[in-house]
């Protein structure tokens, strides 16, 4: 004797799910696959993600190379002469 309960309507979702299987082609891999090439690959997403961030760093890099030439000796030259007095 079984406990389990009789289907009235003689439904079964495995029977139906082992005879479906797997689709042979995916319907909606041509619509899919423009989202994964070309201008939309992850490299070029991340490149477009911080436009003008190279620029900024190089235009940061040349301030910090200027500053410590050409500003930082006319700074220690005007506190040395501060310091004697």
């Amino acid at each position: 004797m079984s406990t389990r309960k009789a289907n009235l309507t003689g439904f079964s979702p495995q029977k139906l799910a082992a005879a479906a299987g797997q689709p042979a082609k995916d319907p909606w891999a041509r619509n899919e696959a423009w989202r994964y090439s070309g201008p939309f690959t992850r490299g070029n997403r991340f490149r477009g993600a911080f436009p003008g961030f190279g620029i900024a760093v190089v235009a940061f890099a040349g301030y910090m190379v200027y500053e410590q030439v050409f500003l930082s000796s006319a700074h220690d030259t005007h506190g040395a002469a501060a310091e004697h007095h």
